[in-house]
């Protein structure tokens, strides 16, 4: 009986098949690697002046995706580079952050609200700095009440707990306030009433903007009667003195502060000045370029404000030197076709000698209390100016205008007042806060 061939064990049957699995030489050469030691590479320096922006290194695993629908994208941050060159003369030290202000940011132009509590400015700060708002506490104590009957009656009945602010009106009184009491720096800004016409209002509107003006700011406001023509500014409030401009010409040289120039000026309750036009026509014949110069020059050394009321026509010789000296101009229009084309050829004629700028900041009163108003689409001349100047405003009928005699601010129609208020916002707001 032959003997069973005997079954080859694991081991043999391994040897017998793994030679069907190895690799070959060539694949066995592939696989290799060669490691070579060589120097680090040197860092990339990156000049100063190429140094825009730094991104932050985020790992990034290309073969990874978390679900076909989400983004395989990733968002980097991009933030401003910071050079650790130490600060410049211009860089803002006092913050230790290194980074250059941006441009017109010093200690007067940022706020206080923009430096932390009790952090001293790098510059010394004017005394305007020490607010109310600043160094008082906002408590139950020290916040005001508010103004508006509903507003006030629970406040009241509350026992001063609840307080629901400043009705929607007394906010929009407290705007235009905030507006007219934009603060000057860097001497007077004169600001000539004008127009080609007579009888359009002039004196009136110039008596109501510096009312307007004089009630709402704490600084002095006047208004020249510069009319060589017999003006009549002087008697729309009530007279204190009989002197004139040909006084303050003749005492110029006299004349050492304000109390000696505030007693050739009369005073109203809104704590306007006016200053009188000669009552005498044959001597009014004689106020020139030279004598406004004078009357300016005193005027710019007492006054903040100085409205000039320029007597009819613009081709006198006061005119000229009226001009010269405006920051703004407002000019008088009515409301009848004639008068409201006349102001129109006012604003051609100074565009044409020179006074463009003028132009283009101007604001126009539209006086609706003239002569056949009525009859007249006055949208249709807001739309002509309106493509001329920067502003314009509607001065109502009011019957105590309309008088041509004193006028007393607090007896004026509420819109006639808040008209007038409007305009002297516009005003001011045209005027250049800063001059070297």
């Amino acid at each position: 009986m032959a003997d069973k061939p005997e079954e080859p064990e694991h081991g043999d049957l391994a040897r017998d098949v793994e030679p069907a699995f190895r690799p070959s030489p060539l694949e066995i050469d592939t696989k290799l690697s060669i490691a070579v030691d060589l120097p680090p590479a040197p860092p990339q320096e990156v000049p100063e002046d190429e140094a825009a922006v730094a991104i932050d290194d985020v790992p990034v695993d290309p073969g990874f995706v978390a679900s076909p629908t989400e983004p395989t994208t990733m968002s980097v941050a991009i933030v401003a580079s910071r050079l650790a060159t130490g600060p410049t003369p211009t860089q803002d030290t006092a913050h230790g952050d290194g980074v250059a202000p941006l441009p017109g940011q010093d200690a007067y132009s940022q706020s206080r609200r923009d430096r932390l509590r009790g952090e001293h400015s790098p510059q010394p700060e004017p005394a305007a700095m020490l607010t109310a708002d600043r160094l008082l506490e906002v408590n139950r104590k020290t916040r005001p009440g508010p103004e508006g009957p509903w507003q006030r009656f629970v406040y009241n009945t509350t026992f001063r707990t609840v307080n629901l602010g400043d009705s929607a009106k007394v906010r929009a009184r407290k705007e235009l306030d905030h507006r007219i009491q934009k603060a000057f720096e860097g001497g007077t800004r004169f600001v000539p009433v004008l127009t080609r016409k007579g009888g359009v209002g002039k004196t009136t509107v110039t008596t109501l903007l510096g009312m307007a003006l004089a009630d709402a700011r704490e600084d002095r406001i006047i208004a020249v009667d510069a009319n060589p023509d017999r003006g009549t500014l002087s008697e729309r409030v009530p007279k204190q003195t009989r002197a004139t401009v040909r006084d303050v010409v003749h005492k110029a040289a006299s004349i050492g502060g304000f109390t000696d120039f505030s007693a050739l000026v009369s005073r109203d309750e809104t704590r306007l000045d006016i200053l009188a036009s000669d009552t005498d026509p044959m001597l009014s014949e004689a106020f020139d370029e030279n004598d406004y110069n004078v009357v300016a020059d005193l005027a710019a050394r007492f006054y903040s404000i100085v409205l000039t009321d320029c007597g009819t026509g613009i081709v006198h010789s006061v005119m000229r030197a009226t001009l010269q000296r405006a920051d703004e101009i407002v000019i008088v229009s009515g409301g009848s076709v004639d008068e409201a084309r006349l102001a129109s050829e006012t604003l051609t004629w100074l565009e044409a000698n020179g006074y463009t700028d003028l132009v283009r900041n101007a604001v126009v009163a539209l006086n609706t209390a003239t002569h056949a108003t009525n009859l007249v689409k006055l949208e249709e001349i807001e739309s002509h100016f309106r493509s001329r100047v920067r502003e314009i405003v509607r001065i109502p009928y009011d019957p105590q205008l309309a008088a041509g005699s004193v006028v007393n601010w607090k007896d004026l129609k509420p819109l006639t007042k808040l008209s007038a208020r409007a305009l002297a916002a516009l005003v001011v707001e045209g005027l250049p806060a800063e001059r070297p």
